[in-house]
């Protein structure tokens, strides 16, 4: 049992801590240019806004204006297949029309469906640059290590407070 004068020492002096000191001015703040910039705190090369537009017209351009150049790959490439596919199911419904065939539905359907991957991939690589410019300074330190009994998975998240 703790006696009653330690507790009211114990809670003196967490008063006492937590106050500020007589000789500190705490109502003046810091200037900016006190405090030091870091690597983490630098802007993104271009503005959210800019870089979802810039993939909205050219899916990965944005992407690769902040450096995600994997990414934009990705997002260019699958833009190659669905625009190649509706170029090529374009010119396979002109075919069947000009012949009378009874696949031209199905056709048509199957255009629809891509541009619809076209429309879709364009709105997702700005989506994905709109989030990547705002996600910028996030630490990119992440790892991801093997449980020891192999069944789940540990996430170390460097967090950094001031």
């Amino acid at each position: 049992m703790i006696p009653a004068r330690h507790s009211l020492c114990g809670a003196a002096l967490a008063l006492a801590l937590a106050a500020p000191l007589a000789g500190q001015d705490t109502t003046v703040a810091i200037p900016p240019a006190a405090v030091p910039a870091t690597a983490d705190s630098a802007a993104p090369p271009i503005s959210p806004m800019g870089a979802f537009l810039r993939s909205l017209v050219l899916p990965g351009w944005g992407q690769a204006k902040l450096g995600r150049r994997l990414t934009g790959g990705i997002f260019i490439a699958w833009e190659g297949v669905t625009l190649g596919m509706t170029v090529k199911t374009s010119r396979e419904l002109t075919y069947l029309r000009r012949t009378g065939s009874a696949r031209v539905e199905d056709k048509q359907r199957e255009r629809q469906d891509w541009i619809t991957l076209l429309v879709f991939n364009h709105l997702m690589a700005g989506l994905e640059a709109y989030v990547s410019a705002h996600l910028w300074d996030f630490p990119g330190d992440i790892r991801i290590r093997a449980a020891p009994d192999g069944l789940g998975a540990a996430v170390s998240l460097p967090i950094r407070l001031p």
